[in-house]
């Protein structure tokens, strides 16, 4: 032997250059090798014995094996039915079901229209898929509506039904809803309800009343069950988030960032108490700013709560209705003027802005002033943040684009080392350029938004969400101009632009 190694018979140990037997088994070709001492029968009865104490101790070990697999099968079988009961049984796991069901029914109605040649179906299919799996999609709808150029120009226009056509709900749920809020039948308190809703949106729908001494209010209501139904939705929306992050440059669109946005602000419309207290605080920054031509409804306190709202019914047309305005001879011009100083102001003096001026919740009233509706949506800011926002509306009305892209990147949170000023400049005055041109000058205000979002990003900036809010509100403004008062520039009209440097220079001097 050249190195030690063991008897394959007796197993005694073979030293090197001890003589051993070395041999091949038959039919096998193994090679086996025995010590001087056993011979090859030695090995064929040592392998028999072998052989019977495998089949003893491995049988048993084999039946556990197979046992342990099939088990494991069981187990795997018990854990995906566990799983799918989950799925079912849970709230979430319904929703993300009826939610994949619902797209799969859009998809299949929007290919059959396409193949019928009727390829602008697509917006109508979709608003009718989001109405159909609830309010939370409805306020993505709205999202969606409000968000020109960041989605499709047909789908924006198809979205904007859900500002106010959204199908209401049934009535029995009005009267059962305010039963429990009130803590008494609703005809101990009102004298009617109109059956028919004024307007019905994602998180409620409104009501005309009249309460038992004659004054003329309107309820909103929320949707029944709303809450548990958003709360189920939201880990849904969470859910695709992550997988859209996880997509080539997905993580650029911050999915899980606007999620995250929107659960914010879809919680704090859903409690009407904060509705309530934001109409409140801007009726007292109007009367201290002696301002009794801009007001809200005045919410009716010991009626209302979270679920329901019971406030003073405004008469009027929303600020868009031309017609109506032209045919009341109302100064459409000096209307807008109003409202907006009344805007501008509660945003420069008190940091304190209403986030949602779509025309459904701007209105002429008959009596003259101008009313602001549905504060679910509001914007805050500190005073380091209101300076800002104040310099950056000075700097762009007098086109100063230098200055503009200073105060936006002391706005904005900076990802990677210092930003070219010059070169933001030049990309600012492209997006902002037209909006500064001559009074008559078309704006296509789908472009603006994504144009300064652009800019942030080409230049390694994050713009603040409620930064993007302010400039939303100012197009809302600058449309309403182009219907009513064609020649009026919001972003340049000396009146606007005086009244912004006093009152700028009034919160300073608060400040100081």
């Amino acid at each position: 032997m050249h190195r030690p190694r063991p008897c394959d018979a007796c197993g005694a140990a073979l030293a090197p250059g001890e003589v051993a037997r070395i041999g091949v088994t038959r039919g096998t070709h193994a090679r086996y090798v025995l010590c001087s001492r056993c011979t090859p029968e030695d090995l064929a009865a040592r392998k028999q014995t072998t052989a019977a104490a495998l089949v003893a101790t491995s049988a048993p070990a084999a039946f556990d094996t197979a046992g342990m697999r099939r088990g494991s099968l069981a187990v795997w079988i018990a854990v995906g039915l566990v799983g799918v009961a989950a799925l079912v049984t849970s709230r979430t796991g319904r929703r993300l079901l009826a939610t994949g069901w619902v797209v799969l029914k859009a998809s299949g109605k929007a290919a059959w229209a396409r193949l019928q040649g009727r390829p602008d179906e697509g917006p109508a299919i979709v608003r009718h898929a989001f109405e159909d799996l609830g309010p939370t999609y409805i306020k993505l709808g709205q999202l969606i509506a409000s968000s020109q150029g960041m989605f499709p120009e047909r789908y924006c226009q198809e979205f904007r039904k859900c500002l106010d056509q959204v199908r209401p709900f049934e009535f029995a749920d009005v009267e059962r809803t305010l039963r429990e809020e009130l803590g008494r039948d609703p005809a101990e308190v009102f004298a009617w309800i109109d059956r028919e809703p004024l307007a019905s949106a994602s998180i409620a729908q409104v009501h005309a009343a009249r309460l038992l001494d004659g004054q003329e209010v309107v309820i909103k209501v929320q949707r029944p069950r709303i809450g548990k139904v958003v709360e189920a939705d939201l880990r849904v929306l969470k859910l695709g988030a992550r997988a859209v992050g996880m997509l080539p440059h997905g993580e650029l669109a911050n999915p899980a960032g606007v999620v995250e946005d929107f659960e914010a602000n879809i919680r704090e419309e859903l409690d009407f108490r904060l509705e309530a207290g934001n109409m409140a605080e801007f009726n007292r920054i109007m009367a201290s700013q002696g301002q009794d031509q801009v007001v809200a409804p005045r919410v009716i306190s010991e009626l209302s709560g979270g679920c329901v709202l019971v406030m003073e019914r405004f008469f009027g047309c929303r600020v868009d209705d031309v017609e109506k305005l032209r045919a009341g001879n109302v100064d459409a011009e000096a209307k807008l003027l109003l409202g907006m100083r009344a805007w501008l102001q509660c945003m420069i003096l008190h940091g304190f802005f209403h986030g949602d001026v779509h025309a459904g919740n701007l209105m002429a009233l008959d009596d003259g002033r101008i009313g602001f509706l549905d504060f679910g949506i509001v914007g805050r800011f500190a005073r380091e943040r209101r300076e800002q926002v104040t310099d950056y509306l000075m700097a762009f009305a007098s086109g100063d684009f230098r200055r503009l892209a200073e105060v936006m990147v002391a706005m904005g949170s900076i990802e990677d080392g210092e930003v070219d000023l010059d070169a933001l400049a030049g990309d600012l005055e492209a997006a902002y350029g037209p909006m500064l041109a001559s009074e008559l000058s078309a704006i296509k205000y789908a472009d603006v938004i994504p144009a300064i979002m652009s800019a942030g990003v080409r230049h390694g900036m994050r713009l603040p969400r409620d930064f993007v809010l302010v400039v939303k509100q100012m197009l809302y403004f600058d449309r309403y101009a182009k219907l009513l008062a064609p020649r009026l520039n919001v972003f340049q009209d000396p009146r606007i632009v005086s009244g912004l440097m006093n009152d700028m220079m009034q919160a300073r001097m608060q400040a100081a």
